[in-house]
């Protein structure tokens, strides 16, 4: 730690006056970045950019997991070498057709 007891400056007028200028301009800098980083349309643009990147990080990570359904489901109904597996397709389709064939008839029996 520097002695602060000797009160002696050995610098010139001209250096005092030199270092007293450039502390106003690193002053000056320091108070122009803080009301550029408090000023309001800088903290909104900075709220919309974190709520972007929040909602682009989530439907990335969404369009994953949904992309990895598609795939599952897809492997259950097609084999790896591209061809339809149809002892799956058939039951899933007849249960689909019983149930639209049941709605139908429901929504009849209401409309009478």
């Amino acid at each position: 730690m520097p002695d602060t007891s000797d009160t002696s400056d050995t610098r010139t007028p001209a250096q005092i006056e030199a270092d007293i200028k450039r502390r106003r301009e690193t002053l000056a800098e320091t108070l122009d970045e803080i009301g550029v980083r408090v000023h309001p349309k800088t903290i909104v643009g900075d709220a919309k950019a974190k709520v972007t990147s929040h909602i682009d990080h989530t439907l990335g990570r969404a369009y994953v997991g949904v992309n990895r359904v598609v795939s599952d489901v897809k492997g259950q109904f097609v084999s790896e070498e591209g061809a339809p597996r149809l002892e799956r397709i058939v039951p899933v389709a007849l249960v689909v057709v019983g149930i639209v064939g049941l709605l139908a008839v429901g929504s009849r029996r209401r409309k009478r």
